[in-house]
């Protein structure tokens, strides 16, 4: 990586592996045992990208303690583990796809909304960390999507230049912090439909899985 130009920085939930209904499940389940009901699409539509503390935040009201947000915040990713521990997969060409890429000299980071427990869950469990040079969580920036910061810090500890980064988004939201942050964008359409990203100049790519763009496509697209 030492002598890397050129970057690849994942989302992690929607864009490696395929979970996002998993997360809109777990959330509506959270909320109905609380007594609120929402529609599940348009609740992915507004949240997806988005910590769970800023979720929570903005449904259950600004005046809710620090630490009455963390242990909510785990009882939700609690059960969307329990909900998606049967399930968990690569998307599909995803390993491969990196493998190419690495051996083309680029360097990849996961940066991710995700908090600590969830990223153990997915890249440890999953033997995928040991692809990324960097990780960079939710825990590690002060605001999530579609602000830039968790996409910069992974460019930043990389040491590639936004502008020579591309980032693997599955969400608006995450498309978004990637424009801000001065980045092109492949699009995973593994929750959404291609015509939700028709808006955003810096999509480069839109794919269903990573067996349909090859690393020579993306790189020549910088």
């Amino acid at each position: 990586m030492a002598n890397a130009k050129r970057a690849f920085i994942f989302d992690m939930d929607g864009t490696i592996v395929d979970n996002m209904a998993f997360h809109t499940r777990s959330w509506l389940e959270f909320f109905a045992r609380r007594g609120k009901e929402y529609d599940p699409d348009a609740f992915f539509r507004e949240t997806a990208g988005a910590q769970g503390r800023e979720i929570l935040r903005e449904r259950l009201g600004p005046d809710i303690p620090d630490d009455e947000i963390a242990v909510l915040a785990q009882e939700k990713d609690a059960l969307y583990r329990e909900m998606y521990r049967p399930h968990r997969a690569a998307i599909q060409g995803f390993e491969a796809f990196v493998s190419a890429a690495d051996a083309q000299g680029v360097a990849l980071a996961v940066a991710t909304s995700a908090p600590p427990k969830n990223i153990v869950f997915t890249l440890d469990e999953l033997d995928l960390r040991r692809h990324f040079a960097t990780v960079v969580g939710a825990a590690d920036v002060k605001q999530g999507k579609p602000h830039p910061d968790v996409f910069l810090k992974a460019a930043e500890q990389l040491g590639i230049d936004p502008a020579d980064c591309i980032v693997f988004e599955d969400a608006p939201m995450g498309v978004e912090a990637a424009r801000r942050a001065g980045m092109r964008a492949a699009v995973i359409t593994s929750t959404l439909p291609a015509e939700d990203f028709k808006e955003f100049d810096n999509v480069i790519a839109i794919v269903g899985d990573y067996d349909e763009i090859a690393v020579d496509e993306l790189l020549a697209r910088l």
